[in-house]
């Protein structure tokens, strides 16, 4: 059973039913089996010390790109679902009937069906899924003011002050999200409820699919101590490695650390490692922040210097930048190349256009070029591609490229084209070098 989930007698205390949204400030627990809402005979109760007085949340689609796939093609119900590249390609996301098999996001495609030869795999179509996001943006918008998206799929919010306004709390609230995605959108998610934007993130993933876990205060440390300290967000294989010769495994290892010890080996990153070991996180949840940049990239399961293959990633990942532009109504005059060598070195190349762009074309012709600048700097690891110096769309590609001619030809396509996924499909139209 999910760890919130009522299996024991315990004290009364604050709890709320998932199903009917029914929910009571002190509630006794029976004394024996599973507890049951008695308004609507629900299993899916939910109970905690501090359920109502925590504000600071973390919700995360459940396999997003997939669960919309399978919403929109019932025939997927119970079919493993890959979405990704082709055959050389990589995983973007898996339903969860393909997890079990073992694929995971940003496997190679190849590996991926060994595991689960019988899977579908579906193309990603990112403006059909960045559509939904807003859907799923306005209605967390309609619960509080203090959103922070991180992605198409999840959010931070603050729900501080909104039970006033509500006339529930923020716990009774998110659950209330939750159910509203299903019913209207027929998607699920999960949620992450604690004091501080790290612990609520950890929460998120304690129960999922559909879940919903909660991380007091009181228990914070008792919680933390034994994990892993690849539990926290932005530690990779390399930072791990770092830990790793430190002696540094667990939050355990990193509670007997001294502060100035820490820094001295890590940096800044040291500083952050102190606090988090502790339960501590002093962000606050930014509303309305600016988009500053958009950007997508892999990490190979093997280091390539394949030029097919980089060729092949680059322009899906431009796709994917210029479908995420189009969808947010923006363009970005700055493109940007990001490379990992095998021993870590990262190399990054940016070039200035003539005028904004979000077309995918013009994004993948660039960074193309500075690929074929680096490529003799492989194998890579990592390969990125990023548009920023952002603005709306209204001012991108104006000028034209006069060294290009046919630049305006290829563009009035791509819109074409474009107009022609909307109406019958992302496979209406797919280029070869999609299936690199």
């Amino acid at each position: 059973m999910p760890r919130n989930d009522i299996t024991a007698p315990r004290g009364p205390q604050p709890a709320l039913c998932r199903d009917c949204l029914a929910w009571w400030e002190a509630w006794q627990p029976p004394t024996r089996g599973h507890a049951r809402c008695p308004d609507c005979g629900s299993l899916r109760m939910l109970s905690h010390p501090e359920l109502f007085s925590l504000t600071i949340a973390h919700m995360d689609c459940d396999a997003f790109y997939a669960s919309v796939e399978k919403r929109n093609d019932p025939a997927l119900a119970d079919k493993p679902v890959i979405i990704g590249g082709g055959r050389r390609g990589v995983v973007s996301t898996a339903c969860y009937v393909a997890r079990i098999r073992g694929v995971r996001s940003a496997m190679p495609m190849f590996k991926a069906l060994e595991l689960c030869p019988e899977a579908v795999v579906l193309s990603p179509r990112m403006e059909v899924y960045a559509g939904i996001s807003r859907e799923i943006r306005a209605m967390m918008d309609a619960l509080t003011p203090v959103v922070e998206p991180l992605s198409l799929d999840e959010a931070f919010m603050d729900l501080t002050g909104t039970e006033r306004l509500h006339g529930a709390p923020p716990a009774v609230m998110l659950a209330g999200l939750i159910k509203r995605m299903k019913d209207d959108l027929g998607l699920t998610g999960s949620i992450g409820l604690s004091h501080n934007k790290f612990l609520a993130k950890v929460a998120s993933d304690l129960d999922k699919p559909r879940g919903f876990s909660v991380i007091g205060r009181a228990e914070t440390a008792a919680f933390l101590r034994d994990k892993p300290v690849r539990l926290i967000w932005g530690i990779g294989p390399a930072a791990q490695e770092s830990l790793d010769r430190a002696g540094i495994r667990s939050f355990a290892d990193l509670l007997r650390w001294e502060k100035t010890d820490l820094v001295a080996r890590f940096g800044s990153m040291g500083d952050r490692l102190y606090h988090l070991a502790r339960g501590e996180d002093f962000r606050r949840v930014s509303a309305n922040e600016p988009v500053r940049s958009i950007s997508n990239e892999t990490t190979f399961f093997e280091d390539t210097g394949n030029p097919a293959l980089l060729d092949g990633h680059l322009w899906r990942m431009a796709e994917k930048v210029s479908a995420r532009a189009k969808a947010k109504g923006i363009a970005g005059r700055v493109v940007t190349l990001k490379l990992k060598r095998a021993n870590h070195k990262t190399l990054t190349r940016r070039v200035s256009l003539r005028s904004p762009t979000q077309m995918a074309d013009t994004l993948y012709r660039t960074a193309r070029g500075l690929l074929d600048q680096a490529e003799s700097a492989g194998p890579f690891r990592l390969l990125g591609c990023g548009l920023s110096d952002l603005c709306p769309e209204d001012r991108a590609d104006l000028s034209g490229d006069l060294l290009d001619p046919g630049a305006a030809t290829r563009s009035k396509a791509e819109r074409a084209t474009d107009d022609i996924r909307k109406r019958f499909g992302e496979k209406a139209i797919i280029k070869g070098r999609t299936l690199r």
